[in-house]
């Protein structure tokens, strides 16, 4: 009897997924149409200039981004320039002959030498010796914020002390006290795999998420608390009640904060996306599924480039097994018999 039922429940669960998995991929982008990282449409002229050797558009890009004390777009796009100088970077040495002390190309130059020098093997090394270049673009705009969190990246890498990290927080909220690069920067110094603990991890990014402006992306900063949970304790297949509280609090509150952005919303992806992976290992099908739909084609490398090599397949996975779940447990009659599915997924 017990097989027989069993047997019974994967019959009616393919024939749920069948039913109902074509409609509930009407929301969703097809997926020759998801983009990894794609840019925005201020950054995709920067990126092009860039593959073609001419450095304007970006020093133009992030010279706007500077004077209008936009901090976090500022953060955004040095990355994303950052990732294209790691295998072309004819343009950015065009860009520092032409104008060695630019605040932007010291930025730039800094990061692409830090994120250089993680690859190394001799690693902690590498870094004290681009240290300079971290103060030279911090000195050359004292306002910026975005020097700073470099230096938090940084201080990570080379062993910093508490009291040696908690000094170059404190100017880097001084200079943007919600800005959300730095928050991050201080949650991986404070990450179980660096200097702290997860319970620490959590501690301080509910305090910030608390603490932040409306609609600020430090909000999202419990989820990846999370998410490093989560990493590390799949493995081990448990937590303890208290963290998945957490974890749950945490993806409520990125649900909320994921709200208030329109769909399609390239600012908000990662967060977005993030928040998928962390529906998806907490069960919460119904609610992932709505994540992916908000997401529409901005996939981002994380997280799922921390869990395959293939970020993009992994998304579109971790997207269809979403569908697939909720599909399956989508009841093939509504409650009045008529056979209409109740409700979008339910």
């Amino acid at each position: 009897m017990v097989c027989t039922m069993a047997f019974l429940r994967a019959l009616l669960s393919t024939a749920r997924m069948i039913r109902h998995s074509p409609p509930l991929s009407a929301g969703l982008s097809a997926d020759d149409a998801v983009l990894l990282d794609a840019p925005d449409e201020r950054l995709s002229p920067a990126l092009v200039a860039a593959a073609l050797g001419e450095y304007e558009p970006a020093a133009e890009l992030l010279a706007v981004t500077r004077d209008s004390a936009d901090w976090e777009n500022r953060d955004r796009y040095l990355g994303r320039l950052v990732a294209f100088a790691r295998g072309r970077d004819g343009w950015l040495v065009d860009w520092l002959a032409a104008a060695p002390r630019d605040p932007d190309a010291l930025l730039v130059k800094a990061e692409l030498s830090v994120r250089r020098a993680w690859e190394s093997p001799a690693r902690a090394e590498r870094l004290r010796e681009v240290g300079p270049l971290i103060t030279a673009a911090a000195d050359a705009d004292p306002r910026d914020p975005v020097p700073w969190r470099l230096a938090l990246d940084h201080a990570r890498g080379t062993h910093a002390t508490h009291t040696a990290f908690e000094s170059l927080w404190e100017q880097a909220v001084r200079r943007s006290a919600h800005h959300y690069g730095c928050h991050v920067a201080a949650l991986r110094y404070l990450s179980a795999a660096w200097y702290g603990s997860h319970r620490e991890c959590f501690d301080f990014a509910e305090q910030a998420a608390a603490d932040a402006l409306p609609d600020s992306l430090v909000q999202a900063l419990p989820v990846r608390a999370a998410f490093d949970l989560l990493l590390d304790t799949q493995a081990a297949g448990r937590t303890t009640s208290v963290l998945e509280e957490r974890i749950d609090a945490a993806a409520d509150l990125a649900i909320k904060l994921s709200a208030a952005y329109r769909p399609g919303d390239p600012w908000p992806a990662e967060v977005r996306n993030l928040l998928a992976y962390v529906l998806l290992a907490r069960g919460r099908w119904a609610e992932a599924l709505h994540q992916f739909n908000l997401i529409g084609l901005h996939a981002t490398s994380f997280p799922w480039s921390s869990v395959s090599e293939d970020a993009l397949g992994r998304f579109l996975d971790a997207r269809d097994g979403a569908r697939l779940q909720v599909a399956s447990l989508t009841p093939l009659r509504d409650r009045a018999g008529h056979g209409r599915p109740r409700g979008h997924y339910a």
